[in-house]
């Protein structure tokens, strides 16, 4: 990890007299502020905190720490920036969390248009259908989709997530299409895990309405459900972005298209507003306005059977 920083960190959590009071100060995630302290302590081979639920105190070792990260960080302070063309030019590796499902029918595309910009630049994407430890896993950035973020989260609003009913023709001509939302309950919904397990809500007529849901299929990766629904398993609520390519070419029906569902958020979520390298920084840029202007998903409106 970067020595200025932790110096940095490490200076604002005994000025400021806590690590959560350090954390807002510079506007970073409390794990990072906790990894930058761990990581200093492991420099110097022992404790520099005394630490207790109610209150902090330097360790003879933290003293001589907290008086050589002054002198360090005053030094730095006065060392000029070299200015330059590409001093701004993101380059280097940036490691990104998401699920299969974005990852595969959204995010490959829109990173490789973001290397064609930025050749200097590397991403190493990381699939996981789980919340990852972004401090622990040295995670630059992980894109989730949700309504329910963590607010101890450092977060930057991408776009909008909408979703779309939908089941294989071959389901519907054996066990018939469903007209409305409550029709759901004689089907076979097949649910996603981690999400909508057995509740899928709507908007209609401008109210909103939950309907109880389930079937013999659930999985905690939407693409299976996806496939499953393909090969006529069951109905499935997929996100637009999955759904609409096998929609157009007749894989799949959309359903109930006078039924609304959830709207979910797409969320880049990060460590720490300051110090954003050019690379992060250019990487949440070009995904709002990927995910803002791509009307082949985002702007789908599910059709009528």
């Amino acid at each position: 990890m970067d020595r200025i920083t932790a110096a940095h960190v490490f200076v604002t959590i005994v000025d400021r007299g806590s690590l959560i009071a350090a954390a807002d100060t510079l506007e970073m995630s409390r794990a990072m502020v906790t990894r930058y302290l761990a990581e200093m302590e492991e420099w110097a081979g022992t404790r520099l905190l005394h630490r207790t639920t109610r209150r902090q105190s330097l360790t003879t070792a933290g003293e001589d720490a907290y008086t050589r990260c002054r002198q360090m960080l005053d030094i730095a302070g006065q060392m000029a920036v070299a200015d330059g063309p590409d001093g701004d030019t993101p380059r280097g590796l940036l490691r990104i969390s998401c699920s299969q499902s974005i990852g595969q029918s959204v995010l490959a595309a829109a990173i490789s248009g973001y290397l064609q910009r930025y050749p200097a630049a590397a991403v190493d994407l990381q699939i996981s259908n789980r919340a990852v430890n972004l401090v622990d896993e040295r995670i630059d950035l992980a894109i989730r989709i949700s309504n329910d973020l963590d607010p101890n989260l450092i977060a930057r609003s991408l776009g909008t997530c909408d979703s779309v009913v939908c089941a294989a023709p071959a389901y519907l001509a054996t066990h018939g299409t469903p007209q409305r939302a409550e029709d759901l309950a004689m089907h076979n919904c097949l649910t996603y895990s981690y999400f909508g397990k057995s509740i899928w809500h709507f908007e209609v007529d401008g109210d909103n309405l939950t309907v109880p849901v389930n079937g013999n299929l659930s999985a905690n990766e939407s693409v299976v459900l996806l496939s499953a629904a393909a090969a006529g398993a069951g109905i499935t609520l997929q996100p637009v972005f999955s759904a609409a390519p096998l929609i157009a070419d007749g894989t799949l029906v959309a359903l109930l298209p006078a039924y609304r569902p959830m709207t979910m958020g797409i969320w880049g979520i990060y460590t720490s507003r300051k110090q954003m390298p050019a690379t992060l920084r250019t990487m949440l840029d070009f995904l709002i306005d990927y995910f803002n202007s791509d009307q082949a998903w985002s702007g789908y409106a599910a059709g009528s059977t």
